[in-house]
């Protein structure tokens, strides 16, 4: 079985947009702009044999905000400046309760079949506890990146870290080779 580490996008691999206090994700390519040391990460993780995989919530498509090709293009750039193994999407909004949006572990599970992951050897890494409730339901490790959100009821993570930068020696010293 492969091991994976599955990244949030906003927020994690690129920087978030603030309006009005609020973040949300970059909708058109000049507001996108990776995090630094996101690359390298990227690269030691892949060269210690781990798989790298995006799960991403884009409910925003769902309200008319931003268009799914804009979406699709961004994961385009993601890709092309990234070693990036697959990237799941969900649309939905919170209101649908489908089962691959963050918090409930739908994305992880569903790239853990189509890749062969132990998800008991992987890794969640997210800048929001609902990334983290993911991958505990998952069974993967958790890290959560920056200050994070409202944690409500939502279960800690197992690590903290500034950055994606910061977390790839915890996530290289937590694994079993």
């Amino acid at each position: 079985m492969k091991k994976a580490v599955f990244l949030d996008r906003d927020g994690v691999i690129n920087r978030t947009i603030f309006r009005n206090g609020k973040a949300r994700a970059p909708y058109t390519m000049t507001e996108f702009a990776l995090f630094d040391g996101v690359q390298q990460s990227i690269v030691e993780l892949h060269n210690s044999g781990f798989l790298c995989i995006i799960v991403t919530n884009q409910p925003d498509v769902t309200r008319g905000w931003v268009s799914l090709e804009s979406v699709e293009m961004i994961n385009h750039k993601v890709r092309e400046l990234l070693q990036i193994d697959d990237i799941k999407i969900c649309l939905h909004t919170e209101k649908e309760n489908c089962i691959c949006r963050k918090p409930k572990p739908g994305m992880l599970i569903e790239a853990s079949h189509d890749w062969g992951i132990d998800l008991s050897a992987s890794f969640m890494v997210g800048d929001r506890f609902s990334d983290v409730a993911a991958g505990v339901t998952a069974g993967c490790k958790t890290i959560l990146v920056g200050p994070g959100d409202e944690q409500g009821n939502f279960p800690s993570p197992d690590h903290r870290a500034s950055s994606l930068l910061e977390a790839v020696p915890w996530i290289l010293g937590k694994s079993d080779g």
